[in-house]
């Protein structure tokens, strides 16, 4: 799962909605948008954490002058040392961390749900906003007219279209 900074907002609220309306959770309605601010900080401190983790690879890397090609490996190393969650266990680890919130949150009155069908739920919550990567991709490329792949001239016009089609999809 990628976490994109201009859905944060929409995920908590999305979850913090769902999760009271289905009565899991109860939330004054006074209290809604401290409750969605609580779940906003819980992913904004994945995304510093994450941000950390991959300047961090970049420093090493060219410390250790290795080509890019191999930060996903350099990444995974590290993000294990960090125990720093990465790919499907983003959501897994969110979810974990909300739910921790939920119980001690002066914002949510009460839970009424058992953690590990609340757990469950969230999950599902959060991997409805998962954004489809390979698609994102697809529509990039073919945008891109005139370049040959593997050329420098074609990694810019896809890094120009991957960034044009994710600010049409509200993603930046």
């Amino acid at each position: 799962m990628k976490l994109y900074r201009a859905r944060i907002p929409a995920i908590a609220a999305n979850i913090i909605a769902e999760l009271a309306n289905g009565g899991d959770i109860e939330v004054e309605p006074e209290n809604f948008a401290e409750a969605e601010l609580d779940l906003v900080s819980i992913m904004e401190e994945y995304l510093r954490r994450d941000f950390q983790l991959r300047e961090r690879v970049k420093e090493q890397m060219s410390i250790s002058n290795v080509s890019y090609d191999q930060f996903g490996k350099w990444r995974s190393r590290l993000a294990e040392e960090w125990n720093h969650p990465t790919g499907d266990a983003v959501g897994k680890f969110l979810a974990r961390q909300f739910i921790e919130n939920f119980m001690i949150s002066r914002f949510v009155e009460e839970v009424y749900t058992e953690d590990a069908l609340l757990w469950r739920k969230t999950l599902d919550l959060l991997r409805s906003h998962d954004v489809d990567e390979r698609a994102l991709r697809e529509e990039a490329v073919a945008s891109i007219k005139n370049e040959r792949e593997g050329t420098v001239d074609y990694e810019i016009a896809m890094q120009k279209a991957m960034r044009d089609v994710k600010k049409r999809k509200g993603l930046i």
